[in-house]
């Protein structure tokens, strides 16, 4: 019996000290959207507590310590409390006047707002992770990026602040499908006019279901996914997209509405956003790699989903490598990201994408078709997404070595980040059988490596054949 004891108390006592040391938020949004009252209970005595918005103050109607209801000293860059500091404190937030201020909600109905959590959310600086819960009344919704531990309850942990985090409130269409073992947390905000929601929803699920097609599981375990309509009159269906990382991971997409359902599904934007959560965040000053890992990426999960025949994936990525290589020549890739040279946007969308696609290329090529970078991307996923901070190129490249019998990205970072001009993509073209007569992309089936070429846009089979030995790929559209 004592030792059984003492295995439970190794085993779980240092989740309850965990719990312990959480700050515990509770958060009322008051039912006509003019408001936010937040209960912000410390698990320590504190002195200050900022918002990462400067801004923040504009909103902020009053805040006072909960117990002995002093006021606290308020600026721009923060509120501090005299003495010893205070375990509680009570303050609320003009979510009407917040909203107003914010573009995302010109063209939605008044029974839904988009407000950034960098305006409402004041916390200490640094110290534990805070444990979030949501009192609502019947029929309100909450959106929000942090990771769900309960009903109404989410925890705010430590992550890379690559953006500002946004948060929904009111009546707005939510649901939460499932793509293989992941949750989709989707909110799409109600605008003026009618939408079909239940076709949107579709339609990322099955965006979703393109990124599964690469090691057959979905990067993180449980997205905030912003559908938000905008007034465009423009032919694309997807305006704009992104993804936030900020306490946890979001993609936030800007919509046509008025466009038909059928073109979302044949739009690359949504996949190109999605395939970003397979890789951690790379800082800005190197752009080039997440953006080129994205645009790799999303023509050859598009062209695995039916969606693109093989020969379109090959030809976008051919146009899209000839932009990049007559994009600021003289710049490298590092230069152009982190001087962010004007004229230089197709180098740092591109030139990662070059260097990705020989990097697949050359994993194919030395295990004989039996390794990937998929392999290589479903063992990052494993050991190191989502991941709480914020990576160098050269982080992530040494780590993707750690995943390869020997060397191969290091030895391209250092061919390629810092030189000027672009990838030679040309030559990996030819001997993947790819012959290009008045920039147009043929298919050569007599080339050396047109076998390994076609696996790469191809579902792995691994990814497909599950344990009753049923092939699940999608029939080509």
């Amino acid at each position: 019996m004592l030792i059984i004891i003492i295995i439970w108390t190794l085993c779980f006592l240092p989740a309850y000290a965990a719990a312990e040391t959480m700050h515990e938020y509770t958060v009322r949004i008051d039912p006509e959207l003019a408001s936010i009252d937040v209960e912000a209970r410390f698990s320590e005595p504190v002195r200050r507590i900022s918002a990462r918005d400067r801004n923040a103050s504009r909103y902020l109607l009053d805040a006072s310590d909960c117990e002995a209801g002093r006021s606290l000293n308020r600026s721009q860059w923060g509120m501090t409390l005299s003495g010893r500091g205070t375990r509680c404190l009570r303050y609320r937030v003009d979510l009407r006047r917040a909203a107003q201020d914010d573009r995302r909600n010109a063209q939605l109905s008044k029974t839904n707002v988009l407000v950034s959590a960098s305006l409402w959310l004041w916390r200490p600086r640094g110290g534990p992770d805070l444990d979030i819960r949501f009192d609502v009344e019947d029929g309100e919704r909450v959106s929000v990026p942090w990771q769900p531990v309960g009903t109404g309850r989410y925890r705010l942990s430590e992550s890379p602040g690559s953006g500002r985090a946004v948060t929904a409130f009111g009546d707005f269409y939510s649901a939460e499908p499932e793509v293989a073992d992941t949750r989709l947390r989707i909110a799409i905000m109600k605008p003026r006019r009618e939408i079909d929601s239940d076709g949107l929803e579709g339609w990322l699920v099955e965006t979703a279901r393109n990124i599964t097609l690469s090691y057959g599981r979905f990067p993180n375990p449980s997205p905030q996914v912003l559908v938000i309509p905008t007034n465009s009159w423009g032919i694309s269906p997807v305006t704009f997209g992104r993804v936030l990382r900020d306490g946890g991971e979001s993609i936030e997409l800007f919509v046509n509405t008025r466009r038909p359902i059928a073109e979302f599904r044949e739009d690359w934007t949504a996949t190109h956003e999605f395939s970003h959560l397979m890789l951690p965040y790379v800082t800005i000053r190197q752009r080039w790699v997440s953006e080129g890992f994205a645009q790799y990426y999303q023509n050859v999960l598009l062209a695995r989903a039916g969606i693109y025949d093989a020969q379109k994936a090959w030809q976008k990525l051919y146009e899209g490598f000839e932009r990049g290589r007559v994009s600021r020549p003289e710049l490298s890739p590092n230069n152009a990201s982190r001087n962010r040279a004007s004229g230089s946007l197709m180098k740092i969308y591109w030139s990662g994408a070059a260097m990705f696609m020989k990097a697949d290329v050359e994993l194919r090529r030395r295990s004989g078709g039996a390794k990937s970078l998929d392999n290589v991307l479903d063992d990052m996923q494993r050991c190191c997404l989502p991941s709480p901070r914020v990576w160098t190129a050269e982080e992530l490249f040494r780590k993707l070595d750690t995943l390869v019998d020997e060397p191969l990205f290091m030895p391209l970072y250092r061919r390629y980040a810092d030189a000027p001009g672009f990838p030679d993509y040309r030559k990996t073209f030819d001997e993947l059988g790819l012959t290009v007569r008045r920039d147009t992309v043929y298919l050569n089936d007599s080339a050396e490596l047109a076998g390994l070429r076609d696996s790469i846009t191809e579902v792995p089979v691994s990814t497909v054949i599950g344990a009753s030995g049923t092939d699940k790929r999608p029939a080509l559209r």
